[in-house]
């Protein structure tokens, strides 16, 4: 699961749905600095509500991509779009395809999730607007046990920059797609692939009841 799939369902928990994007935010800050499920778990009944929110949606992102990434519909479609990328980028190595399918299942969903609740992103986006990210940014070293200065800085910029809008766009899917890859120093997915996008995206959104959690009560 990506940022919106993880956290549209808590904008009403504002550090929670926080705490669901923090390790995707690692991703691309500092890929050295890791906050895993045990590091969270000792936060989650802090007596300062707001880290033990941040800590709880912590915890569920990895329980989140725990159960995603055990479906087999997830899996099906991750090894669909490896075999379909396979003739329509075959320059690329097949570790890279097979990366590559995994990570258009999240996006696409995302995509799909914002498709049809454009206002959500909008209340997701000003939820993040509101944070204190420095609050976040000590929580974090905290609970990784690494420096994290500065961290706070990224939170701004994810919000000024909101790409995950882009998604819904066949050539900003592929110019985010590509940031992606030189953070994992992979090669640049070429623009032959951008026709292949419109059936990728009518198979996630076919399966898009498959791919979620229920609703929480």
């Amino acid at each position: 699961m990506n940022y919106f799939a993880h956290g549209y369902r808590y904008r009403d928990q504002p550090y929670f749905l926080a705490g669901t994007a923090v390790p995707d935010w690692l991703n691309v800050v500092d890929r050295q600095v890791r906050v895993r499920r045990k590091a969270a778990l000792p936060y989650v009944e802090d007596c300062d509500p707001q880290l033990a929110q941040l800590a709880r949606g912590v915890v569920q992102h990895h329980d989140d991509d725990a159960w995603f990434h055990a479906l087999p519909t997830f899996n099906e479609l991750n090894f669909r779009f490896t075999k379909e990328l396979g003739a329509v980028v075959p320059a690329l190595p097949g570790i890279q395809r097979h990366f590559l399918g995994h990570i258009l299942v999240e996006l696409l969903l995302d995509a799909e999730l914002i498709a049809r609740f454009p206002q959500r992103l909008e209340e997701y986006y000003h939820v993040v607007a509101g944070l204190d990210a420095r609050m976040i940014e000590t929580a974090l070293q905290r609970m990784s046990g690494k420096s994290l200065e500065g961290f706070h800085r990224w939170i701004d910029r994810f919000v000024q920059e909101r790409f995950l809008a882009d998604y819904a766009d066949d050539e900003r899917l592929l110019l985010r797609l590509n940031q992606v890859m030189r953070r994992v120093r992979l090669d640049p997915i070429p623009v032959e692939i951008i026709p292949w996008f419109a059936s990728a995206r009518e198979t996630v959104a076919a399966h898009r009841e498959q791919l979620l959690p229920p609703e929480p009560a």
